[in-house]
């Protein structure tokens, strides 16, 4: 994107801005510090500060975009953590969410991923999840995702493992139909898919999980 890329002066700014940011949490965050992704999460947020149509808002962009990356982060911290991986906070404990979130929404597709072609999920929804999907899809369909992510009363979290789970759900006649290594290409390389009917059969889930 020329917004970050390049060499000029108003791309070397924004990239200036999100190294800015990125030093100051990792000092703020000795337990953490800087973790490698950290950067996806981060430029969607100082791109749409950034891009306020109000110049004083804009101009704010750095500041701002610091502020509501902590709190992001507040929630998806312990994923960044490498000594809370095993815990009840850390990304495996997620990653089981979601396994378990698909067996109770489709046990036949949960069964031939885990125990026919045996793909550990941790394959491919670490970076799901960490990343909050930033890496599956174009900017502006991530864009579009975080809306809902971010407005959700139920929260960021449980939002998006509702989202991983209709990601699978979407494509489980492929995965039906595929074999380990297959499965595995195709979810580390989400196919192209309508991200409102995406976020459709998401909130889907939140109904039948409610019923």
């Amino acid at each position: 994107m020329h917004f970050f890329s390049g060499d000029l002066p108003f791309a070397k700014s924004n990239q200036e801005a999100l190294k800015n940011i990125l030093i100051v949490f990792a000092k703020l965050n000795p337990g953490i510090r800087y973790v490698q992704g950290m950067n996806e999460i981060l430029a969607p947020l100082f791109y749409v500060f950034r891009n306020d149509p109000d110049e004083e808002y804009a101009a704010s962009a750095e500041a701002d975009t610091f502020f509501c990356f902590v709190e992001l982060l507040s929630g998806f911290r312990d994923h960044f953590c490498q000594q809370l991986d095993n815990s009840v906070v850390g990304i495996r404990s997620t990653i089981t969410k979601l396994s378990q979130l698909l067996k109770e929404h489709d046990e036949e597709l949960w069964r031939h991923l885990e125990v026919t072609t045996k793909v550990n999920p941790q394959f491919y929804a670490f970076r799901w999840i960490t990343l909050l999907l930033t890496q599956e899809f174009n900017f502006a369909d991530s864009l579009h995702i975080w809306d809902t992510l971010l407005s959700d009363l139920d929260g960021p979290l449980e939002t998006l493992l509702r989202v991983c789970c209709a990601m699978l759900i979407l494509i489980r006649r492929r995965l039906l139909a595929g074999d380990f290594t297959s499965n595995l290409k195709l979810l580390q390389n989400y196919p192209p898919t309508n991200i409102s009917h995406l976020l459709y059969v998401a909130n889907k889930l939140r109904v039948q999980s409610l019923g």
